[in-house]
């Protein structure tokens, strides 16, 4: 069957994009299509990434959509995916344009998914204020900017208790405040106050800040902790309705399941990066990813 691209690639993140460019150079014809709402879109730089330690993020993402466009075979479009339809042999890929473009409806015989994830943070007022600068999710990403700090861990989830013993890598100077919802057990608080680093269980109302710096958390009885850096533990979803009509196999998370390859359990399906277990990985480990799964793409296409 003709088809309009040999792969349309479903986001422009590290994963997508490195497996844009590692497809065009495999004589693929690609379109990547990118929704353009990163999750680390409030991060101001990013670490850890070989040669672009310190990178914005935003910029990286940039550089790479130039190099994939740079490519005759390949093409990099703002827009928004609402339906991939199974065709006889491929997909039918319809999105919404977004900043202008115009939307596209296009054939292709393979799909690689690497939208990533969403990040849903805890509700307290004012934390958007301090998110990317003191306040972080990514210890790889960002421990060693805060070593050394009084630093808050902070979230509503399960699993505080070891998010604040691998804190200590950074600083030996921590607090786990769960909100009044997050579950830290009795017997793992205990195992923590032997590491001297208490848990607060009361509600944090809002952050305490001078001139854009963090100094403290103000609880909802008005005590203030004080606090220099921290480390928020978001709820990550993968949102993928677009795929409905396909059905591929997810784990209880919503993640995409996939072999070593980055198959889906649909023929001509592929997913890299964040949307695939075990969830968010840092920017170079998505990058090598989707590195790994064109490998794949252009295997199956022999």
């Amino acid at each position: 069957m003709s088809t309009d691209f040999d792969v349309v690639v479903i986001g422009g993140g590290p994963a997508g994009l490195s497996a844009a460019l590692n497809l065009v150079r495999a004589r693929q014809r690609v379109l990547v299509l990118d929704g353009n709402r990163p999750r680390n879109a409030a991060t101001l730089n990013s670490h850890g990434f070989l040669t672009r330690d310190g990178v914005s993020p935003l910029e990286l993402r940039k550089m790479g959509r130039e190099e994939v466009a740079g490519y005759d075979d390949a093409e990099v479009q703002f827009a928004t995916v609402t339906r991939v339809s199974p065709l006889d042999q491929g997909f039918r890929v319809e999105a919404d344009g977004i900043r202008g473009s115009a939307d596209r409806d296009v054939t292709t015989r393979r799909v690689l998914v690497a939208t990533g994830l969403t990040e849903t943070l805890p509700a307290i007022g004012n934390m958007r204020a301090y998110y990317g600068t003191a306040l972080h999710s990514c210890y790889e990403c960002d421990g060693y900017e805060k070593a050394g700090e009084q630093l808050a861990i902070i979230g509503e989830s399960d699993d505080l208790a070891d998010r604040a013993l691998l804190a200590t890598v950074w600083s030996d100077d921590v607090v786990v405040f769960t909100n009044g919802v997050g579950e830290v057990t009795y017997s793992d608080e205990r195992m923590l106050a032997a590491r001297n680093i208490p848990v607060e269980r009361r509600e944090v109302a809002e952050f305490v800040g001078d001139r854009g710096a963090l100094t403290g958390l103000r609880l909802v009885d008005g005590t203030v902790v004080p606090r220099t850096g921290g480390f928020v533990r978001p709820l990550w979803h993968a949102t993928h309705g677009y795929l409905d009509t396909l059905q591929p196999l997810t784990d209880e998370r919503g993640l995409l399941l996939v072999d070593a390859g980055g198959r889906t359990s649909v023929p001509g399906l592929y997913a890299a990066g964040d949307i695939t277990p075990p969830g968010p990985e840092q920017l170079i480990v998505a990058a090598g990813a989707g590195a790994q799964v064109s490998a794949a793409i252009v295997r199956d296409s022999i």
